[in-house]
């Protein structure tokens, strides 16, 4: 591995553990790609929790790497097939509760990329949300990320049951 590849590397990790905040949203684990080399789609995955006491929901996503950013998730066809759709109302977050955007599942979505997304680098994102408003998100790309190799295996998390500090 190259040294510049080496840092380029180390920098996404650091960036993936720094959360962003915004009005009691924090927004963790993020990563983009596309669907490959020089694709002209791609897609950001991010965890959303929700710290302000309330339901919010995530109406909007704008970046400017691409031509459009839609909000999308996938759902299966009445021929058992799975299909990706643009889910206009947004996704709700309930209050002390987290939503995981995941490959096959909800995700920020880019159509027409206006330029190649490189290892690395970061994507300024900015999330709508009706009650919290904007927030400001810097997205690495991460090109290699294999489903589940993030921080955290969130297949396995039991969100309705997570306990917040200092419950018992």
């Amino acid at each position: 591995m190259s040294f510049k590849t080496a840092l380029l590397a180390a920098t996404a990790v650091v960036s993936l553990a720094l959360p962003a905040f915004a009005d009691g949203m924090m927004v963790t684990d993020s990563y983009a790609r596309t669907s490959h080399m020089g694709g002209k789609s791609g897609a950001a995955f991010i965890v959303i929790q929700n710290h302000t006491g309330e339901d919010d929901r995530l109406v909007n996503a704008t970046a400017d790497v691409s031509k459009r950013v839609e909000l999308h998730t996938h759902i299966e066809s009445a021929e058992g097939i799975m299909q990706m759709v643009h889910v206009e109302e947004g996704f709700p977050v309930k209050a002390g509760e987290s939503i995981m955007m995941q490959r096959g599942g909800q995700h920020v979505m880019f159509m027409g990329i206006t330029k190649p997304f490189l290892q690395g680098e970061m994507i300024d994102v900015t999330l709508t949300f009706e009650k919290a408003g904007d927030v400001q998100v810097q997205v690495p790309v991460d090109l290699e990320r294999k489903p589940m190799h993030g921080k955290m295996n969130h297949g396995e998390m039991k969100h309705g049951q997570m306990k917040k500090d200092g419950d018992s």
